[in-house]
Order: C-alpha cells, then sequence, then structure tokens
C-alpha cells in the first residue's frame, strides 16, 4: 500500500510499505479521510516522532474491511487514537487520556496517513447513518473540544472567551453554542480568521491587534468579565489575556500546547490570588463506558449540532502532501482543517 513515512526530521516520503496484517483482537480500517492536525507540523518539521520511519496521522475515518466480527464488515468508523496501557491508576478509572504509559497511533506507532491502518477494535467509534467520512475524520478534533467545553463550566446566559480561532477553537464555539452560551467570543490576530469565524456565525468574533478585547468584553458583559476564558493558542500573552479578563470567581481553562516557557508578569499572577480563579488544564478526550466525548462527538455530527463539513477548507489526495504540508507550515493561506480524501 501507499502511505507517508517520516524517515527524519524534514523527510516525509510518499512510498510503498507493507499492508498492515490484523492482529487479535484489530479490525481492518481502509482509510476514507484523514486530518492534517497542527501538531503534524513540528512532527515533520522540526520535532519529530517517537521512532522512524513512522507513518503518522491520529485524525482519521474509514470503512471497516477486516474483522473477527463478521457484522463489523463494511461498517464506517473513526478511532480514538491513544492506547492506554489497561493497568495504571487513571486506566482503572476509565481516565485514558491520563494514563502513565500509553501508546498512539500517528506518533508513539503507525499511523493512518495510508491506505488501510489495523487498529484496536475496542477503540472504535461506529458512525451513525448520515454521518460522512470526512466528517467523521474530524471526530477527534470534535472530541478534544468537547472535553475542554465540559471543563468550563458555562451554559445557558454565560459569556465564554475562546482564544485562538482554529479548528478545535471554532469547534467549543459550536458546542457552547449548541449548549445556549449567550455571548461566544472569538479571539485571533488576523482579519482572515476573525472573517471566517464571522461567516460561520460567530458574530463576536475579535482580532485583538485591531480591536480592544477587554471594551468589547466589558461591553458583553456589562462589566462583569467573561466566566471562562479558554486558551488554545498555547502562548504567554494570550494566557495573560485570559486572566485577566475573566471574572472574579471565574475559569481559565488551559487548551492550548504551549510554543515556548509559559510566563506571567506579577501583576497577572496577583488577578489569580484575588479574583480567586480557577485554573484547569485540558488535554484530549475521554473514552470510557461512563464518560464518552467521542459517542457525543459522532452524535452530535448526525443531530446537526455540529456542522464540521464547513471547517474544511483544503481536500487533497494523498500524493498531494507536498502542497498540503507546505500550506500550514509556510501559511500560504488561510486554512482551518486541511483534510487528505481517499
Amino acid at each position: 500500500m501507499m502511505a507517508l513515512n517520516l524517515h527524519g526530521v524534514g523527510d516525509l516520503r510518499y512510498e510503498e510499505v507493507p499492508r498492515p496484517e490484523r492482529k487479535p483482537g484489530e479490525v481492518l480500517l481502509k482509510v476514507k479521510a484523514v486530518g492534517i492536525c497542527g501538531s503534524d507540523i513540528p512532527r515533520v518539521f522540526s520535532k519529530g516522532t517517537y521512532h522512524f520511519p513512522t507513518i503518522i496521522g491520529h485524525e482519521f475515518a474509514g470503512e471497516i474491511v477486516e474483522a473477527e466480527d463478521s457484522a463489523l464488515v463494511g461498517r464506517g468508523a473513526s478511532v480514538f487514537p491513544l492506547l492506554p496501557c489497561g493497568h495504571c491508576e487513571a486506566c482503572n478509572q476509565e481516565q485514558y487520556a491520563r494514563c502513565a504509559n500509553y501508546d498512539y497511533y500517528g506518533s508513539r506507532r503507525d499511523g493512518a496517513m495510508a491506505e488501510y491502518l489495523a487498529v484496536k477494535q475496542e477503540n472504535l467509534c461506529l458512525l451513525p447513518e448520515g454521518v460522512s467520512y470526512e466528517e467523521a475524520a474530524m471526530s477527534e478534533p470534535a472530541a478534544v473540544a468537547l472535553h475542554a467545553f465540559r471543563k468550563s463550566g458555562v451554559g445557558q446566559g454565560d459569556t465564554l472567551l475562546i482564544y485562538g480561532i482554529g479548528a478545535i477553537g471554532l469547534i467549543v464555539a459550536q458546542w457552547a453554542k449548541a449548549a445556549g452560551v449567550k455571548n461566544i467570543i472569538l479571539v485571533a490576530r488576523t482579519d482572515d480568521k476573525v472573517e471566517f469565524a464571522k461567516k460561520l456565525g460567530f458574530s463576536l468574533a475579535i482580532n485583538a491587534k485591531k480591536e480592544d478585547l477587554g471594551k468589547l468584553v466589558e461591553k458583553v458583559t456589562e462589566g462583569r468579565g467573561a466566566d471562562t476564558c479558554i486558551e488554545g493558542t498555547g502562548a504567554s500573552e494570550s494566557w495573560a489575556e485570559c486572566i485577566c479578563l475573566a471574572k472574579p470567581g471565574g475559569r481559565v481553562v488551559c487548551m492550548g500546547n504551549p510554543l515556548g516557557g509559559m510566563s506571567l508578569p506579577q501583576d497577572t499572577y496577583w488577578k489569580i490570588l484575588r479574583k480567586e480563579l480557577t485554573l484547569v488544564g485540558t488535554w484530549n478526550s475521554s473514552f470510557g463506558s461512563r464518560e464518552n466525548d467521542w459517542r457525543e462527538a459522532v452524535q452530535a455530527m448526525q443531530d446537526k449540532r455540529l456542522d464540521l463539513e464547513s471547517l474544511i477548507t483544503h481536500k487533497f489526495s494523498l500524493d498531494e502532501y507536498k502542497e498540503a504540508f507546505a500550506l500550514m507550515h509556510e501559511r500560504r493561506d488561510m486554512y482551518c482543517k486541511v483534510m487528505f480524501v481517499m
């Protein structure tokens, strides 16, 4: 089969590799769509993966073509990419995102930028009727966004500020809209992302480089401050703004992967104390029997609470990988979700 195989930092190759063989407890998936995550860019161009070569790709969906259970053959599925150890304290509590010894499709083991992938049957999220493979390939960011939104604690009548208008930030905004959140403020630092958010119906999108974010928050909350701010960029400056704009007794959800060291001015740190803020971390998503962000995500695709196809701005075939990765790495154009469709 053909796959995108990372042989080293900056050495991504479209090449023929052996088709995977299904092991006990696995199904063979014919990959139909796979998204390029923002985290795939440093994997390819700067950080690498845990070993070389590695087939990358962890946001994906496809058709089951081989399985121990014949009833699964022909079904569509997305796949929870985290493989928990199953033995640690976190796993015993079904908190798989906190697993101490997890594996991961697309970084620690081969992933889905390939024609086929053998995956654990227990990691399948079967697709309901009416959900396309392209939508389903966004199950991972949709579940990550839901996990973060649940941490926010906001609901009807509240104000939520989301710093970062990327795919996950926009999906968080869609979850918030579906939950009846009154004011959804989306913050970016470029006009094209603000315009994209406004076209999707989020009128309170703002370019913080050109407009006064503090005045907007003061206006829509009548001076109270945002109930929760979600930091989605991993930058110290936006983290500090979230702390400053949260209301007394409010919450700041730390979601963005840090670009480097994170630091706060003394006055900003004082605001955490004096306003008695709650700082919450969020990572990955839940995939347990009691709480399962993935099942909720695909259900929301089916009942149209989420409109994920509107976020797919670019589609490529797998052999067009150079153009797809250059688009993101060099920021050649405004993009939200870039996806390979097979």
